[in-house]
């Protein structure tokens, strides 16, 4: 889930930003340290959205750089449990596909991909189910439920995803099953005049 998050922290700008406007120091500093950056409480920090407040700035014995109080909102990205998330696969492996979505990957394993027996042709990369002929492969736009996730700092965060349920899978799986559907509801009868 995307959200705004405000917060508030002291940012050290360095020396080497000093020719910068002083706002333009301020962001890029908050920036550094805040997007890109992985927490479990916060998710993934994406962008620094607004700067609400800079306070005056302190020299610390010892430190060239100025410390400055500041409240400023982050757009940040936090895989939950049970989300829909839309994606495109990235690589498949014998065991799984990996997915990108957002600014994360996630792991369809192999026995969350189809209610169906699933073979790999490892040679092309590409997921076949026996009786429905359906194929994965990269590059496939699909639509997945997130069943667990595992962030921590300076760890590997892991998402696991599944496509097993109703409308659920790659997009072209899903505009299929409507097309079926449609055709199996019968018109009803015109009235007798």
């Amino acid at each position: 889930m995307y959200k705004i998050v405000t917060m508030r922290t002291k940012i050290k700008v360095p020396p080497s930003k000093f020719g910068l406007s002083f706002k333009k120091s301020i962001k890029e500093s908050i920036a550094h340290r805040f997007e890109g950056m992985v927490t479990r409480k916060l998710g993934v920090g994406l962008v620094i959205t607004k700067i609400h407040e800079i306070g005056e700035g302190k020299i610390l014995p010892e430190d060239a750089a100025i410390h400055y109080p500041v409240k400023f909102d982050l757009l940040s990205y936090i895989p939950e449990q049970h989300e829909i998330v839309l994606g495109d696969v990235i690589d498949n492996t014998e065991f799984g596909s990996f997915v990108r979505f957002g600014p994360m990957d996630g792991l369809v394993h192999v026995s969350q991909l189809l209610n169906d027996y699933i073979s790999f042709d490892e040679k092309n990369s590409i997921f076949l189910g026996r009786e429905t002929k359906k194929t994965l492969k990269q590059g496939d736009p699909i639509i997945a439920r997130i069943i667990s996730v595992s962030m921590s700092e300076g760890k590997e965060n892991k998402v696991g995803l599944t496509m097993r349920q109703p409308n659920l899978g790659s997009i072209s799986w899903i505009e299929q099953e409507k097309r079926k559907a449609k055709k199996t509801v019968k018109k009803p009868k015109e009235a007798k005049k």
